[in-house]
């Protein structure tokens, strides 16, 4: 029986890992910060807030600097529950309350008690924003997004924690998944499943 050299062990381990590795296909390779995503728990307890802030990356001066914020939430089953938009001039602070905004007029019957949210920033153009129709081409950078949410402690109590949101690759397939299920809520959700406002300023969370 031949012997098997560290040399060839060492390349057929490399090929083997290399095969392995799944390939994505990322839309937002050069603008990692335009796709952003958070979890929100315990809203049974109490609220959570979203912050966004525009920093003027695309432009200092509105209206060219201007982005939108097309914001998705996910209910603890994975199914999208709402989408909406929120307008940022460079430098504009604006806010949502998960309970008032992004779960309390939903698709989908029930009120969850933790979402997944994810952020994407585009380009507004002069354009209305709108989170069913935007494109890998319309992605931008400068978009910054933090959130509020309500833990769970040993004696029963909670306490408030707030975190940024988490930059992540955006695959093609999930941007379509994004703009398609946007938009099919649009269609025939009679209203149902957009996000209520957009408030300008900040907000934590609150414990009811």
């Amino acid at each position: 029986m031949p012997k098997t050299t560290p040399a060839i062990l060492l390349t057929l381990f490399l090929s083997a890992t290399a095969f392995s590795q799944v390939q994505v296909n990322a839309v937002n390779s050069t603008v990692l910060d335009s796709f952003q995503t958070r979890y929100y728990a315990n809203l049974s307890a109490g609220d959570g807030a979203l912050n966004m802030t525009n920093l003027g990356t695309l432009g200092a001066y509105d209206p060219s600097g201007d982005i939108c914020a097309n914001v998705y939430v996910f209910a603890q089953d994975q199914q999208l529950a709402a989408c909406c938009t929120c307008s940022l001039t460079p430098n504009h602070l604006v806010t949502l309350s998960v309970q008032r905004d992004l779960i309390s007029n939903l698709l989908t019957p029930g009120v969850p008690t933790a979402i997944t949210v994810a952020v994407v920033a585009t380009a507004e153009n002069g354009q209305a924003c709108n989170a069913s129709t935007i494109t890998s081409s319309q992605l931008v950078p400068g978009l910054r997004a933090w959130g509020t949410t309500l833990h769970a402690l040993p004696t029963g109590a909670y306490t408030m924690t707030e975190t940024e949101f988490s930059p992540g690759l955006l695959g093609s397939q999930q941007l379509t998944k994004l703009t398609q299920y946007c938009g099919f809520i649009q269609a025939i959700g009679s209203g149902y499943g957009i996000c209520n406002s957009c408030r300008t300023g900040a907000a934590g969370a609150q414990k009811q």
